[in-house]
């Protein structure tokens, strides 16, 4: 199917790893021009700028300049811009409990995964409403089914959702489509890499970390599919959204988690 990307204006945010990096080459793949930010460019990234597919945009989009930076370099690079995607977030493990999180660990969960959001669209609307875009949001199975292993994520991913929703019904009427993803877990660093929250829980149950992953995996009634997503299998449903393809949906949230949640 061809998803009409070819020369569009992209800017993926949080690039540089993880479903972020996979969104980036799904958009490079399909012909789209990409920005892309990150606090720092990974060597993956580096190898898509090198093949010139790619502008790299070193930010901290936890900032309003690092956003503010990102956006103007999109829209001036570009000329122009025909889809964000808000995908930069951050998650902790709390094994210690709901009263281990202090203010300050609250705030920067909540600048990372809604603030970083809210300010890109702000920055990227003007833009966006002349190209009559698309906006495509990485949020999170954690919005519907609270955990307080992570409860400060959760929180955030909840904001993160409703922010979106409201915002597709101030913009449809002028030609803007919003819609927000949310997957289960996913096989990115955030989950299985050094210092990530299986190794994180895995310390605090005093088990291996893949043993973690398989207590995830089985958790909750299970993961029909016995497995995690791929970032790759995210990105396809990002392009997919982001394309013409979907030009009448707007203001949907849509699940990929393996099955794992069974509720309505």
């Amino acid at each position: 199917m061809d998803l009409r990307l070819k020369d569009k204006a992209v800017v993926v945010t949080g690039a540089s790893r993880g479903i972020g990096l996979a969104v980036t080459r799904a958009f490079v793949e399909e012909g789209a021009r990409v920005v892309a930010g990150a606090r720092t460019v990974s060597p993956e990234l580096a190898e898509l700028a090198a093949s010139g597919a790619v502008v790299p945009v070193t930010a901290d989009l936890a900032t309003a300049d690092g956003v503010t930076t990102l956006i103007g370099t999109a829209v001036e690079r570009l000329d122009g811009l025909d889809v964000l995607v808000n995908n930069v977030g951050v998650a902790r493990a709390r094994p210690g409990g709901f009263a281990s999180v202090t203010d300050e660990q609250w705030l920067e969960t909540l600048t990372v995964n809604v603030l970083s959001a809210v300010r890109a669209a702000r920055a990227a609307l003007p833009a966006l409403l002349a190209a009559r875009g698309s906006m495509v949001t990485i949020s999170s199975i954690n919005a519907f089914l609270p955990d307080p292993g992570v409860i400060d994520y959760t929180a955030s991913k909840a904001a993160l959702t409703n922010f979106s929703k409201a915002l597709s019904k101030e913009v449809a009427p002028q030609g803007v489509r919003v819609n927000t993803i949310a997957p289960g877990p996913v096989s990115t660093e955030l989950w299985t890499g050094p210092g990530g929250i299986a190794e994180t829980i895995a310390t605090a149950m005093g088990v291996a970390p893949q043993e973690a992953v398989d207590l995830a995996i089985n958790g909750l009634g299970g993961l029909p599919t016995g497995r995690f997503t791929r970032p790759d299998e995210v990105a396809d449903l990002v392009l997919m959204l982001a394309s013409d393809r979907a030009a009448n949906i707007t203001g949907a949230d849509f699940t990929i988690d393996g099955g794992l949640v069974k509720t309505l």
